[in-house]
């Protein structure tokens, strides 16, 4: 999805990460968590930090920063887990994503979006569906379901032991 197809105001959920803000369409957030106890799940990928019990469901946690090149999240008292609807080749997965802190939510207009910067060829930014503007600041709207490739979504799922 790209800015262009916003065309009305929508929610979202803004997060930090490091210094950074990012935002999520609230409609993917199933919920928000307090940091909890994530059981370590062998040979996964490094951003893949385990798996939570929740309520009976095995929910996969990603650690962003780690995706992103950035230092691994540390726990700290605003530590949480934004629990996030991601569609994986026609199915919808739950997908805990680490934050070292949770803002707000945000309605922004189409005209506060612009579009992803263009870095180059060799970087991928299609995750990114706008940079929005927030009080002189940017915020980057993340595209959940674009963040993973298929391949990482798949090693995700069959990491997962069942429930």
């Amino acid at each position: 999805m790209s800015v262009s197809t916003i065309t009305e105001t929508t929610q979202y959920l803004t997060f930090k990460l490091d210094e950074e803000v990012f935002a999520l369409d609230v409609t993917k957030v199933k919920e928000i968590l307090e940091y909890t106890t994530v059981t370590k799940v062998p040979q996964t990928p490094d951003f893949m930090r385990g798996v939570i019990n929740l309520r009976g469901s095995v929910v996969p946690v990603i650690d962003l920063r780690l995706k992103f090149g950035m230092s691994a999240t540390e726990q700290t008292i605003n530590t949480c887990i934004i629990v996030t609807e991601v569609d994986m080749e026609g199915e919808t997965i739950l997908l805990g994503t680490l934050a070292d802190s949770v803002q707000e939510v945000n309605d922004m207009e189409p005209d506060q979006i612009e579009a992803a910067p263009h870095i180059g060829t060799r970087l991928n930014t299609d995750f990114i569906k706008g940079m929005g503007k927030k009080d002189n600041t940017f915020v980057m709207i993340l595209d959940i379901d674009r963040v993973f490739s298929s391949g990482d979504l798949a090693s995700i799922k069959e990491s997962a032991p069942p429930a």
